[in-house]
């Protein structure tokens, strides 16, 4: 069992709900009012529908765009007619990431490519003295992710990562009500990412599009001719450049149950199985997966899929409205079940509910987006220096974690034995050359920042 620190929790729903739903108008009223020598520059790397989303929600809390930033120039030009109603100043388009990290009058760098590019990307930003707010998730792999600390601590830069309910209210409760000892003794956690999803077929190659660079597209992933699919999302169905669903979309839950669990420290083993069960296609990431963590007290699942189509993500109406999901079918939720108590969390404004038996609700608080606080929780720490919410070495853990599971099922569904001090894997020489990908020589990272464990 999980040993919590027990002590007495403050039953008030009603009071913690009320401030939560009050929260993101009373900062938005108190952070408006800005000199327009305090707004942050920022540029966006990564135009696609993400990103845009990402640079409108800084613009609102007060940072200036003053780059876009894409090897694809139709999303550039789409992504700024999508912020121009929030920015007057028409932020200047290039191809070359480059070419915004040697603009001295950039503060920081919202990363929001492909999950491949994201560390190289913060790395070379971090060298050029930009501050980094980088989508989830943040690292192809172990290795990719250790380089991204280092460089942060190297060049004293804040590298916040899209793991956006670490700033939710309603989750910074649920930590509270967790760690207060109420649930009991945790010796079980289980984490959902039960998502609907059709076949993928690649389909013709196609063009493409005009003076568009593919090799720096691909990066630091190997090489493969050009195909339009691969190129349009179809990416996230290739091993070489992200590591499934469970770590592209999995990763919101898996690092709320972190959070909310006080950050355990990576597990010592992992077992994962899965594969292309429902979907005989074109894809190699699995349609199918279940991941056990043997922590030192405690044991947690993670079960991923992409096919049944019952299953949803928390709707837009219960995120913004006093509602709960039918968690049954609800594909994106925690449950942890305490000696006393079992608790069930939703993410993205899903919120929490406390039961016992007989499916009795003894306690729980609606949930809001948690967007535009983390949005706020970086800007603010650009100017403060102070550890963002999400910082990379508390995103470091969770994310290691999945990327474990995805060796497991890669060398054949099997278990995994972790050394956390080294970083390494002790018990199977093939599983261990997975936690870093050697990159193409002309998309090394720009020096030695250490190896991991360092």
């Amino acid at each position: 069992m999980i040993k919590i620190n027990r002590r007495h929790f403050v039953k008030n729903s009603t009071r913690v709900a009320a401030t939560a739903s009050l929260a993101p108008a009373l900062l938005l009223k108190a952070n408006t009012i800005r000199g327009a020598n305090e707004r942050i520059n920022v540029a966006l790397i990564g135009c696609g529908g993400r990103g845009r989303y990402v640079a409108r929600g800084l613009i609102e809390q007060g940072a200036e765009l003053s780059y876009l930033c894409d090897l694809d120039a139709e999303r550039m030009s789409s992504t700024a007619q999508f912020v121009q109603d929030v920015q007057e100043r028409t932020p200047k388009r290039v191809k070359d990431m480059r070419t915004v990290f040697d603009d001295k009058n950039v503060d920081a760098v919202a990363i929001a490519t492909p999950d491949h590019w994201h560390a190289l990307a913060t790395v070379r930003a971090c060298q050029a003295g930009k501050d980094v707010y980088v989508e989830k998730p943040h690292a192809h792999s172990i290795w990719e992710s250790r380089q991204m600390i280092n460089a942060g601590a190297k060049y004293g830069r804040i590298i916040q990562v899209g793991v956006q309910n670490r700033s939710a209210p309603f989750v910074h409760a649920a930590k509270e009500y967790v760690q207060s000892g109420t649930l009991g003794s945790i010796g079980l956690v289980k984490v959902y990412n039960l998502k609907s999803g059709d076949a993928f077929w690649l389909g013709e190659p196609g063009t493409a599009p005009l003076q568009f660079d593919w090799d720096a597209w691909l990066g630091p992933a190997p090489y493969r001719p050009y195909h339009q699919k691969i190129f349009s999302h179809g990416w996230l169905y290739f091993w070489d450049y992200c590591n499934g669903d469970l770590s592209d979309d999995g990763i919101h839950q898996f690092d709320l149950a972190f959070y909310v669990l006080g950050d355990p420290p990576i597990p010592t083993l992992t077992s994962c199985s899965g594969g292309r069960f429902v979907h005989k296609d074109d894809a190699d990431v699995p349609d199918t997966q279940s991941a056990v963590f043997t922590f030192d007290n405690l044991l947690m699942t993670l079960e991923g899929t992409n096919y049944p189509r019952y299953m949803q993500k928390t709707t837009a109406t219960i995120r913004r409205n006093d509602e709960f999901p039918y968690w049954t079918q609800n594909a994106t939720r925690i449950e942890l079940y305490g000696s006393e108590l079992m608790m069930t969390i939703g993410r993205h404004g899903g919120g929490w509910q406390v039961m016992t038996s007989g499916g009795k609700v003894v306690d729980q608080l609606y949930g809001r987006p948690p967007d535009e606080h983390h949005y706020r929780n970086f800007l603010d720490c650009v100017k403060s220096r102070q550890k963002p919410n999400a910082d990379i070495q508390l995103a470091h853990n969770s994310l290691s974690t999945i990327l474990l599971a995805s060796i497991a099922h890669r060398i054949g569904n099997q278990t995994v034995e972790f050394d956390s001090l080294q970083e390494k894997i002790t018990n199977n020489n093939a599983a261990n050359k997975l936690i870093k990908r050697e990159p193409r020589e002309k998309y090394q990272m720009p020096e030695a920042l250490g190896s991991s464990g360092e």
